[in-house]
C-alpha cells in the first residue's frame, strides 16, 4: 500500500489497537455492532435536507457513517454521512443518560443508526435531535476524513496511487471522486434510456471467444478446462452485434467489458467498458446525427446542461459536430497532402518530415493515422467527426466509391480526444474475405494486432447482411470527458494498478 508519509504504521497499529479495545469494552457490555442485522431507516440524509419544511418537529430514523464528532460536556455534535448526503445530529446528555457514556466509545467511521425529530440550530443546519441511537459497525481502522475547520486528524487521503488502490476509501473522503463515478453510472443509465427510447435491442454477446476480433488489438488469452481449448477475452463487440443483424435484429447495441493486452495511461486502461450499436439500412450520416443526438441527450439527462469546460475549452452539445475529411485535417495542421502518402517510402518520409516516428511494420493507412494522432488530435478541441480514414486500417468498412484507398469510416473527437469510431459497415462477404487475407498477410509478418481471418463470420456474411452504420464509444474515455477528468482511471471504480 502506498501511504502518505506524515503518518507511519507504527502509529496506524496504535490507533488500531485502540479502537479494538473500544469494541471489546462494547461486546463485554453486551453491545456486540457487528452483531446487528438490519435497521429501519425512515428517510434518505438528502431527503431532510429537502423536504425540511415538512419534516421539522417529526420523528425519522437515519443510518450512517460518523464523518465528524464533537463531544461538549452534556451536549455532542456529530454529523453522518449515507450515499445521498451528511446530517447533522445532536445528542443531550442528560436525555440519553447512561447510554451518554457510550459516546466515548465511538470514533469517525463507525456505523450508527439515530432516531429523532428533526430542527434546525440557531445557525441555521438541519439536525435530528436524538432520542435513541444504536452502533451498527465498527471501523477498526481509522478513516482518513477531511478535517472539519479548527480539527486535528491522523492523516487525510491525498495519494493519488493510494485513491485508486483503495478506492472504497477514495469514495469514503473525496466528494469529487464520489460524484465523479456516480456522473458515469448516469451516463450510461442515459445511454441506455436513449437507445431503447429509438427502438434499439441490448443484447449480451461472448466475453470469451475463440478469435477475438471486431479491432486492431493483442488479446488476452485463457485456457477453458472443459473443452480443453484456447479461448481470447474479447476486444471488441463488433463481430457477434453484426450476426445479429444477420438474424434479423435490425437495432441492436450491447454496453459490455472489453479486454486489450496493451499499455497502461491515462487514455488507456486494458479492462473497459464499450458500447458498441448496429443500425440497419442506415450509413455513416445516419450514425454522426445519432451521436449528435446521444451526446446532447445524455448531458441534458446527467448533467442538465449541454454546455462543458475543460482546461479553458469550452463546447456546447446543442450544436452540430463540425465534419472534416482526414485527409483535409492533416493537410490543414501539417501542410501534407494526399500524394505525400502515395507509397510507403513516401508516407515513411512525410511522417518523420512532421516530427512522427515510424516503426518497419507499419502500413500506409497506419502511418496516416499516426500523423493523425500526434499532430492533429490535439487540436480537436471542439465536437469533430474526422471521417475517411485509410482502407487498410478500416477493414471492416465500406469504401468510399470515389476513393478506394479510403472508406466510409469516422472518429469522433472532443477536448482533442477520440470518443467514437463509426463505420458504413462493409457486408459484402466476398470483398470482406479479402480483406481478412490482407490481414493475414500482415499477421503472419508479425504484426500481432491485425485481425483475424474469422471464418465462422464470413459464413454468416454469406446468408446475407443488410447495409448498416454501426458505433463504438468507450464509455470510460466518454465519462472522462464529461466529468472534466484529467485521467481515466478517475471514472473507473477500480483500475488495474502495477504489483506496489
Amino acid at each position: 500500500m502506498h501511504e502518505p508519509t506524515h503518518h507511519t504504521l507504527e502509529e496506524e497499529s496504535q490507533l488500531v489497537q485502540i479502537r479494538l479495545q473500544k469494541l471489546e469494552q462494547l461486546r463485554q457490555m453486551g453491545l456486540d455492532p457487528f452483531a446487528i442485522e438490519r435497521y429501519d431507516i425512515t428517510h434518505a440524509m438528502q431527503t431532510i435536507h429537502d423536504e425540511y419544511e415538512s419534516l421539522e418537529g417529526k420523528t425519522v430514523s437515519v443510518a450512517g457513517r460518523i464523518v465528524a464528532l464533537r463531544k461538549m460536556g452534556k451536549a455532542t455534535f456529530a454529523h453522518l454521512m449515507d450515499s445521498s448526503a451528511k446530517l447533522q445530529i445532536y445528542l443531550k446528555a442528560d436525555e440519553q443518560g447512561d447510554k451518554y457514556d457510550l459516546i466515548d466509545l465511538w470514533d469517525l467511521g463507525d456505523y450508527l443508526g439515530v432516531q429523532g425529530f428533526v430542527f434546525k440550530t440557531r445557525t441555521g443546519e438541519v439536525t435530528v435531535h436524538v432520542q435513541s441511537f444504536t452502533m451498527l459497525a465498527k471501523a477498526v481502522r481509522p478513516v482518513p476524513f477531511p478535517k472539519e475547520k479548527g480539527e486535528q486528524r491522523w492523516y487525510e487521503m491525498h495519494d493519488v496511487e493510494q485513491r485508486y488502490r483503495q478506492r472504497y476509501l477514495d469514495l469514503l473522503v473525496n466528494p469529487d471522486s464520489r460524484r465523479r463515478l456516480i456522473a458515469r453510472c448516469r451516463i450510461v443509465r442515459a445511454i441506455r434510456r436513449f437507445l431503447d427510447e429509438r427502438g434499439f435491442l441490448e443484447v449480451e454477446t461472448p466475453v470469451l471467444q475463440p478469435m477475438a476480433g471486431g479491432a486492431a488489438a493483442r488479446p488476452f488469452v485463457t485456457h477453458h478446462n472443459a473443452l480443453d481449448r484456447e479461448f481470447q477475452l474479447r476486444i471488441a463487440l463488433e463481430l457477434y452485434l453484426k450476426r445479429l443483424l444477420i438474424g434479423g435484429i435490425d437495432r441492436v447495441y450491447e454496453i459490455g467489458r472489453v479486454f486489450r493486452n496493451e499499455g497502461i495511461s491515462t487514455r488507456h486502461n486494458p479492462e473497459f467498458t464499450m458500447l458498441e450499436l448496429y443500425q440497419a439500412y442506415a450509413n455513416l450520416e445516419d450514425i454522426m446525427d445519432l451521436v449528435e443526438a446521444m451526446f446532447r441527450s445524455v448531458a441534458e439527462q446527467v448533467f442538465g446542461a449541454t454546455v462543458f469546460e475543460m482546461h479553458g475549452v469550452q463546447v456546447d452539445f446543442s450544436q452540430p459536430w463540425r465534419r472534416v475529411r482526414l485527409m483535409d485535417a492533416i493537410q490543414e495542421r501539417t501542410g501534407l497532402t494526399e500524394s505525400d502518402f502515395e507509397t510507403l517510402e513516401r508516407a515513411v518520409q512525410a511522417a518523420e518530415k512532421v516530427g512522427v516516428h515510424v516503426e518497419r511494420k507499419d502500413t500506409i493507412g497506419g502511418i496516416i493515422e499516426k500523423v493523425l494522432e500526434k499532430s492533429v488530435a490535439d487540436t480537436l478541441q471542439q465536437p469533430t467527426f474526422i471521417y475517411g480514414f485509410p482502407l487498410d486500417t478500416s477493414p471492416l468498412a465500406k469504401r468510399e466509391p470515389d476513393r478506394p484507398r479510403f472508406t466510409r469510416r469516422f472518429e469522433g473527437y472532443l477536448f482533442g480526444k477520440e470518443v467514437a469510431n463509426a463505420f458504413s459497415e462493409l457486408n459484402d462477404p466476398l470483398e470482406q474475405r479479402a480483406r481478412f487475407e490482407q490481414q493475414y498477410a500482415l499477421r503472419q509478418a508479425g504484426d500481432e494486432e491485425a485481425h483475424p481471418f474469422d471464418e465462422d463470420f464470413l459464413l454468416a456474411m454469406e446468408y446475407g447482411m443488410p447495409p448498416a452504420g454501426g458505433l463504438g464509444i468507450g464509455i470510460d474515455r466518454m465519462a472522462m470527458l464529461l466529468t472534466g477528468a484529467d485521467s481515466i482511471r478517475e471514472v473507473i471504480f477500480f483500475p488495474q494498478m502495477r504489483e506496489g
